[in-house]
């Protein structure tokens, strides 16, 4: 499946300079569906030198010059999605629809920011000197280090990846070595597109032959990570030594409020396409649901209704609405939670274990808990995977205190048809994104990111492109 392409590095691809390779597995038959190359420190450091050349072409092309570049990168996508779509069902397990839906995002974050090159303008500010004015200025960071998880191997490199080049810098990724091929499909579009040597690289493999170079160089002078809060606060604390730039789009764990004026069957039928999509496994995934006491118990029942009548299988089959977890850890790491949850004295509703029709692949069922207590592990942490975590309220201060109690800030939801609470819930709720009666958050034109322990920096919308960016000031007299 990946004998076509390998490491890419300074404009070609290649195959490393070990025999070392990475067997990648399909998560719904447990089978191998193909071997890429590990890169070695060597490898890693080749990239690291070819972005920093890459880098002092780049940042020399206009803003103009990039945009085209950008929308050609975008072209050749669009004319890739369907060998895109494949791969990343393949590797992760998801549906094929909602793999064509991330490609088909990958390409606006493309189309997005060919745009944002135009427009990354400076601006003038009076001056107090006589005869002056004072001129504040946007360049590029420099060789940019991107990181990105299994979920999405599309769409979060496409975040990073799009907004850097966009504002002029050069790029090394590192992807999720379980999902390598569908980095590898976007890097060959890259290529196609006509993108200089050296602006964009590609290095997969273990940790300390591909992090711990980019961490440790000084050349690398920006990182962005899509990953967990633990793997983020240490590369936080590594990026110190060089005082490198960081962006950090970590862990979740959305709270979603039904207030008593909700729409129930809207909110049933989005909290449930959305709780179940991917398997669950989404930072911005509803995760514990408050629910006004008036309509709890016909939420719940609702709930448990449809997640019953979603059919799993092999994300290849256009029948599927749920695929499997991604590999045999997140099995057993959302069985364990389960367990944790009825121990705390939840209620199991439907799901709670692996389906007995299925013999091979990383399968789980959608699992409804009701009457969860607010110190259960699928309550207070960030499960990842399909487990809907639901409790009741009566008093709205009290609903606020639970919803905001933990270190977790990235997404929150609420449902209400009040525009007084509307209002109050967005100002309430603590997260960096807010969606009422609505899931949607995701968009190039939007900034998309959290607070607290889920991170800084933002990806997407214009600010995106200020991450990889360094302000300038010019004080000029004449």
């Amino acid at each position: 499946m990946y004998k076509n392409y390998g490491l890419f590095i300074d404009g070609e691809w290649r195959q490393g300079r070990s025999d070392a390779v990475i067997k990648v597995l399909n998560p719904a038959t447990e089978e191998v569906i193909g071997e890429v190359p590990a890169a070695s420190v060597e490898d890693t450091q080749a990239a690291i030198d070819a972005a920093a050349a890459g880098f002092k072409i780049w940042r020399g092309f206009t803003g103009w010059a990039r945009a085209d570049v950008l929308h050609a990168v975008a072209d050749e996508m669009r004319a890739a999605s369907g060998e895109a779509a494949r791969c990343i069902t393949l590797e992760t397990g998801k549906p094929l629809a909602q793999a064509a839906r991330e490609w088909e995002l990958s390409v606006d974050q493309f189309r997005w920011y060919a745009e944002e090159a135009r427009r990354m303008y400076g601006r003038i500010v009076e001056s107090r000197v006589p005869g002056g004015r004072i001129e504040v200025h946007h360049e590029p960071v420099g060789v940019v280090g991107a990181f990105t998880a299994w979920n999405f191997p599309a769409v979060l490199i496409a975040r990073k990846v799009a907004p850097a080049l966009a504002a002029g810098c050069s790029v090394i990724v590192r992807p999720s070595s379980e999902v390598p091929g569908t980095a590898m499909v976007m890097f060959e579009c890259l290529r196609k597109a006509g993108i200089p040597k050296g602006v964009v690289n590609l290095v997969i493999g273990p940790t300390q032959n591909t992090y711990d170079p980019m961490l440790a160089s000084a050349v690398v002078r920006k990182i962005s990570l899509t990953g967990s809060t633990q793997i983020g606060q240490q590369m936080i604390r590594d990026s110190a030594d060089t005082m490198k730039r960081v962006s950090m789009e970590l862990g979740g764990n959305a709270p979603v409020v039904i207030f008593e004026d909700a729409d129930l069957e809207k909110a049933l039928d989005l909290c449930v396409a959305t709780k179940y999509a991917n398997a669950g496994q989404v930072c911005v995934t509803a995760d514990r649901f408050y629910v006004h006491r008036s309509l709890y118990a016909r939420f719940v029942e609702g709930f448990a209704q449809r997640a019953q009548a979603l059919k799993l299988g092999s994300g290849l089959d256009e029948n599927t609405q749920m695929g499997p977890l991604v590999n045999k850890r997140r099995l057993d790491a959302i069985e364990s939670v389960v367990a944790d949850a009825l121990q705390s004295g939840a209620r199991l509703v439907t799901g709670g274990k692996r389906p007995e029709s299925f013999e091979r692949g990383f399968f789980f069922e959608p699992t409804v808990l009701a009457d969860v207590p607010d110190d259960a592990r699928a309550m207070a942490d960030e499960n990842f995977g399909p487990i809907a975590a639901i409790t009741s309220f009566d008093d709205i201060e009290q609903m606020y205190e639970r919803a905001n109690a933990l270190p977790f800030g990235l997404s929150a939801y609420a449902f209400t048809r009040d525009p007084a609470r509307i209002r109050e819930v967005v100002a309430r709720l603590e997260a960096g994104m807010v969606g009422v009666n609505s899931f949607a958050l995701a968009a190039a034109e939007a900034p998309f990111g959290g607070i607290k322990d889920s991170g800084m920096g933002r990806e997407g919308g214009s600010e995106g492109i200020h991450d990889y960016t360094n302000v300038k000031l010019a004080q000029v007299t004449v």
